[in-house]
C-alpha cells in the first residue's frame, strides 16, 4: 500500500465506508451463473449527500486551509456533486464557496430545481455564474477569483471534480481501503467498476494506489459522458502527475487504462433505458440508490458486461459507488420515463 500519512488531510468521513456482498442483485443480473458482486458504499462518505469527491476534498481542503484561503470557487455541471460537496466542506471549515456551472445540455440550469442545485441554496453558496457549454471554465474562475480579491479575499481556485494530482490521493487513500478490507474478508477482487467522470480522479486514483499490489485488480471506468480514447488521455495525464506528486516511479501506462464508452447513450446526463433498469434493479433487491448520471450509467455497464459473459461466475467483482444520489430527484422523470 501507498503510505499518504506524511501529506496534509482533513477528516471528513469517520471509518472507511462499508464495503458488502449484493446476493440478491447478483443473482437477479448473472441468473444464478453471474459472478460475485461486491459493492463499496462511498455514496455513505462524509459532507452532505456523501460520494467520491468527499475522499479528494479532505486533501484539497487540507492545502487550501494551509494557504490561509477564506473562499472556495470551483466549478461543474448545474447538478454538480462536485460544487455540492464543496459547498458541504467550505460550511464545515467555515470558509465562502463561489460556482462556476456549465450548462453541458443547453437551457438545463433552473435556479428553481431541486436536487444538487436545492442544496446549493440551502449551503448557502454566495455566488452561482452560471454560463453555456463549450465556456473555459478555468479562466471563468480565475476571473472570479480576481473579483474575489478585489474584494480583499484570498481565494482558492479547485479545478473540475478535484482532478489534480492532490485530489487523485483520495482514491490512492480508496485503493488502499479496499485491499484493507478485502484481506480481512479472505478475498481478491478481480475488477473494480466505477464511474470514470469528467475529471478522471477516482480512476487515476484507483490506478495508482493498486499500482503497489502484485494482485490488482483490473480497474474498468465507465464514461459518464466523454468517449473512451478522450477520458483514457485525462486519465493518463493525471495518473502521470500522481506518482510525480508521490515521488515514485510511473507504473500504469496508457494501454493499462480501461475505459468503456457504451453506456453514456444520447450525451452526457442524458437518460437510457439501461441506466433506468439498473437504478430500479438495485434498489428493489439490495434498497441502495443510484443516481442517473454517473452510478446508475455505470451500473448500467456492469450488469451488461455481466451479462455478455465478461466474467466467470466464480470471480469477484466490486462495484465502487461514487454517490451523486442527491441529484435522483431532480431526474426523476428521466429515470420513470424508462421504467
Amino acid at each position: 500500500m501507498i503510505d499518504l500519512h506524511q501529506i496534509e488531510r482533513r477528516t471528513y468521513t469517520h471509518g472507511p465506508t462499508a464495503l458488502v456482498q449484493l446476493e440478491r442483485f447478483s443473482l437477479a443480473i448473472g441468473q444464478g451463473a453471474g459472478p460475485n458482486i461486491y459493492i463499496k458504499r462511498d455514496d455513505e462518505l462524509g459532507l452532505i449527500g456523501g460520494g467520491n469527491k468527499t475522499r479528494k476534498l479532505e486533501f484539497i481542503f487540507a492545502q487550501a486551509l494551509h494557504q490561509c484561503a477564506d473562499t472556495i470557487i470551483t466549478c461543474g455541471a448545474v447538478q454538480s456533486n462536485s460544487c455540492r460537496a464543496t459547498a458541504s466542506a467550505a460550511r464545515i471549515e467555515g470558509l465562502a464557496c463561489r460556482l462556476a456551472l456549465e450548462q453541458r445540455v443547453p437551457n438545463s440550469y433552473d435556479p428553481k430545481a431541486s436536487g444538487n442545485n436545492f442544496l446549493y441554496q440551502l449551503l448557502g453558496v454566495e455566488k452561482q455564474n452560471v454560463v453555456d457549454a463549450g465556456n473555459d471554465m478555468n479562466s471563468i474562475m480565475a476571473t472570479m477569483a480576481d473579483q474575489a480579491r478585489h474584494e480583499g479575499r484570498n481565494p482558492y481556485v479547485m479545478p473540475l471534480g478535484a482532478g489534480t494530482p492532490l485530489g487523485a490521493l483520495g482514491y490512492v487513500n480508496g485503493a488502499n481501503e479496499i485491499m484493507a478490507q478485502a484481506q480481512q474478508i479472505g478475498i481478491q477482487f478481480d475488477a473494480v467498476i466505477h464511474a470514470s467522470g469528467g475529471s478522471g480522479g477516482t480512476q487515476s486514483g484507483l490506478l495508482v494506489g493498486f499500482s503497489e499490489s502484485k494482485d490488482s485488480p483490473r480497474v474498468i471506468g465507465i464514461c459518464s459522458g466523454a468517449d473512451k480514447i478522450t477520458q483514457q488521455q485525462r486519465v493518463h495525464r493525471l495518473v502521470q502527475g500522481t506518482f510525480d506528486l508521490l515521488m515514485l516511479p510511473p507504473t500504469v501506462s496508457l494501454k493499462n487504462i480501461v475505459c468503456n464508452d457504451d453506456y453514456v447513450g444520447p450525451g452526457y446526463s442524458l437518460p437510457t433505458p439501461l441506466m433506468a433498469e439498473a437504478v430500479q434493479l438495485l434498489a428493489r433487491t439490495e434498497g441502495v440508490l443510484l443516481d442517473p448520471v454517473y452510478s446508475g450509467k455505470a451500473m448500467a455497464g456492469l450488469i451488461d458486461l455481466v451479462r455478455q459473459g465478461q466474467f466467470t461466475p466464480d470471480q469477484n467483482i466490486l462495484f465502487l459507488h461514487t454517490g451523486g444520489v442527491p441529484a435522483i430527484y431532480h431526474y426523476k422523470d428521466d429515470v420513470m420515463l424508462h421504467l
